[in-house]
């Protein structure tokens, strides 16, 4: 069993005080139940009533008291740029691709086909490895999926 359990949520800039950090992948930020390690080797038992999309600097409640603090870990992704970022944009999104929006350039993760068709529009992307926070859904509520309205 873990050494620590976490039933809920606290979010970013709403906490203080971490006893410790959880670095973890955008995948590995979404969800309901699992173990995780944190930096400092301790076995964490999240149990969410629901499955949650953590963002960078949110932290997991500990049922005895404290804070685990959630860490965007860096990881590879594509860096793109290009001269009609707008168009560029449009492409990203109606691929369903997550996204980081930054003033001068769109972070999505690694994938080859999304990068093939960007070079077929005029987009640059180039590998990096950065911790990856792209936008929450469009109605408010961390990640979207499928097409319900």
């Amino acid at each position: 069993m873990a050494d620590l359990t976490a039933k809920a949520v606290a979010m970013a800039a709403t906490w203080t005080g971490a006893t410790d950090r959880c670095v973890l992948t955008y995948e590995d930020r979404f969800l309901r139940r699992k173990v995780l390690t944190t930096e400092g080797g301790a076995r964490l038992l999240v149990d969410l009533a629901h499955t949650t999309s953590l963002n960078h600097g949110d932290a997991l409640v500990l049922s005895g008291g404290g804070h685990v603090e959630v860490v965007a870990a860096a990881e590879p992704l594509l860096a793109v740029t290009g001269p009609d970022m707008v168009r560029i944009a449009w492409h990203v999104g109606n691929r369903h691709t997550p996204c980081q929006i930054e003033p001068d350039r769109l972070l999505i993760q690694r994938d080859h086909v999304i990068a093939d068709m960007l070079a077929r529009i005029g987009a640059e992307a180039v590998e990096v490895t950065e911790p990856f926070t792209p936008e929450g859904g469009a109605y408010g509520h961390g990640r979207t999926h499928g097409h319900s309205h």
